[in-house]
């Protein structure tokens, strides 16, 4: 939950959302997403909307927010989703916890949460419900109460196997306990697993990344995303690679990289069903990042949380003393929103939808986009099979210039 503020237009405090994208509720799939905005420490390559408890404490040594009340809020603005999500809407199919560090929440606390959705809006029988998690803050008896709370899905920050690299990105877990993890989430009854891994760090060789993908694979999780590494704006990494005491991720490293990790998960029978993202089997794909990805409705529960529901976007008050007090008046903590126009809501479909495999329809495209597909296709951006069936589909050698097709079709 990236921690740059937006403008909009102004909430009802209510939370109301505009009549015709309530109306839409019952067309497309319904989410949660729930941000949990706290640290033990803050990560030097972290730009999220996250908070170490000395942040949570006022001059004169008080508490304006708490891990311990934190599931009592979420749960509250649950209940006010209930109240504004009316109509003929569908249950809920995927939850995904994120954050900040999810599991420095008790697992107990997660499951009341989730309890709160479940009880107001009702699960599908097959929801997808996912936790990432701090390796260092899990053990195998978390894992445990964590399956027992009812969660199907865990999602482990690995980053890399090597400890260089992890002081460079200030990552607080030492090597070798995400493998751990893994196993004990399987030994727990956790049929999918995740691991997240970062490329691109300096320092970082074409050795070290090799090394990373093998640790991870040899892990056995039967889902892996793979993300180059953003050097944030206001970041302490940002401040070491302008003070020149590191160098900036290179381009061409970073598609060597990718194409590294695409050869080594294709061997090891994981597919890329998004440009960052491989998985052993249809099961084991991120459900939740799919509604994303294919316009779904959610709802971002927490701080700086956004949500989207029939196209009104709209992003909850970042800091979480600010968010309490407004869910304890009985408000909507939302900070503002916007409606997105038809042409808007094309574009971003365009965008979203052309990272998965199956890519968008070409009638999302205007007369300009159409010949620019055609013309993608033949440089082999773009898959001549699914242009001939109707869609806009990367290539592998798409996958790497994925932002550049996206500006031509659009």
């Amino acid at each position: 939950m990236p921690s740059v503020a937006l403008d909009g237009e102004p909430v009802p405090r209510t939370g109301q959302l505009p009549e015709p994208s309530l109306a839409q509720i019952g067309e497309r799939p319904l989410g949660f997403y729930v941000h949990v905005p706290f640290c033990v420490t803050r990560c030097g390559y972290c730009d999220f909307n996250t908070y170490t408890a000395d942040e949570l404490v006022s001059r004169d040594g008080t508490a304006t927010a708490s891990r311990e009340t934190y599931a009592e809020q979420a749960a509250a603005e649950v209940a006010l989703a209930d109240r504004v999500l009316t109509g003929d809407r569908p249950r809920v199919s995927t939850v995904f916890v994120g954050g900040g560090t999810p599991t420095l929440l008790s697992p107990e606390d997660l499951g009341r949460v989730l309890g709160e959705i479940r009880d107001r809006f009702g699960l599908t029988p097959d929801a997808e419900i996912t936790t990432e998690a701090n390796p260092e803050t899990v053990d195998p008896d978390y894992l445990a109460r964590l399956r027992a709370a009812g969660f199907t899905r865990v999602s482990f920050g690995m980053q890399s196997a090597q400890p260089h690299v992890l002081r460079i990105l200030e990552r607080g877990h030492t090597p070798g306990r995400p493998e751990k993890c893994v196993t004990w989430a399987r030994e727990a009854g956790f049929e999918h697993v995740n691991l997240d891994l970062i490329y691109g760090t300096p320092g970082e060789s074409d050795q070290d990344w090799a090394a990373s993908l093998e640790a991870a694979i040899g892990a056995g999780p039967d889902h892996v995303s793979a993300y180059s590494l953003i050097v944030e704006d206001g970041t302490r990494l940002a401040a070491r690679v302008r003070r020149g005491e590191l160098t900036e991720p290179d381009d061409d490293a970073m598609a060597d990289r990718y194409l590294m990790a695409d050869e080594a998960l294709a061997e090891a029978g994981y597919t890329p069903y998004e440009v960052s993202n491989w998985a052993r089997s249809t099961e084991g794909r991120s459900a939740h990042n799919m509604l994303y990805w294919t316009g779904g409705h959610w709802w971002g529960v927490g701080p700086g949380a956004h949500s989207h529901v029939g196209g009104t976007r709209w992003w909850n008050v970042k800091h979480p003393a600010a968010y309490a007090a407004r869910l304890a008046a009985g408000d909507s903590p939302a900070q503002a929103r916007e409606v997105l126009t038809e042409a808007e809501r094309r574009f971003e479909r365009v965008l979203l939808e052309l990272r998965v495999d199956g890519g968008c329809p070409l009638d999302l495209l205007d007369a300009r986009g159409l010949s620019a597909a055609e013309r993608l296709v033949g440089e082999g951006l773009l898959d001549a099979r699914a242009h001939a069936e109707g869609r806009a589909a990367l290539t592998r050698r798409g996958r790497l210039l994925a932002d550049a097709v996206v500006r031509d079709l659009t």
